[in-house]
């Protein structure tokens, strides 16, 4: 028993340093793996090298309740001074065979999907990015006021290597 607690330990400390251009990691737990249309996932930052440029991902981690194959989110991103940029986002979650795409053992499947591609910082302040799902059913003109299956909602920066 102590061997395997030795080797899941050792093994988190090698994954977790493998990526060394990351700079920006949080995940926010969803209540009840139930996402409220009109609950945005929040995060902020700030700090980062003006000089740069940065990828951002939206992570993403559903469960098996999650009942579609694919994922719409909008995303406001609000610079320091203000501006905000707001997009709409589609992102495939299955197979057409029904088997989940992303990485994970188990029922909760992590899916890390591109947000932001070789973006520079060049303000000095905080950088905010909301996050809502905008999910409906096929015929439907009201989206979901409830979309189960989304356990957690996360955030990624990382820095493009030279």
């Amino acid at each position: 028993m102590r061997n395997k607690m030795l080797f899941v330990c050792m093994a988190s400390v090698v994954l977790a340093s493998c990526n060394d251009n990351l700079v920006y990691s949080d995940f926010r737990p969803i209540k009840n793996g139930k996402w409220q249309m009109d609950t945005p996932v929040n995060f902020e930052f700030s700090e980062l090298d003006s000089t740069a440029n940065y990828n951002m991902f939206i992570n993403v981690r559903n469960d098996e309740t999650y009942p579609f194959s694919n994922l719409f989110l909008i995303t406001e991103f609000e610079y320091p001074d203000g501006n905000t940029i707001k997009d709409t986002l589609e992102y495939k979650m299955a197979q057409p065979t029904g088997e989940w795409l992303g990485k994970g053992v188990g029922s909760v499947k992590e899916n890390k999907l591109w947000y932001k591609e070789n973006i520079v910082f060049s303000q000095s302040g905080v950088y905010k990015v909301n996050v809502f799902h905008a999910m409906r059913k096929n015929g439907e003109v009201d989206g979901l006021h409830e979309l189960d299956g989304i356990t957690d909602v996360g955030l990624e920066i990382e820095k493009v290597p030279k």
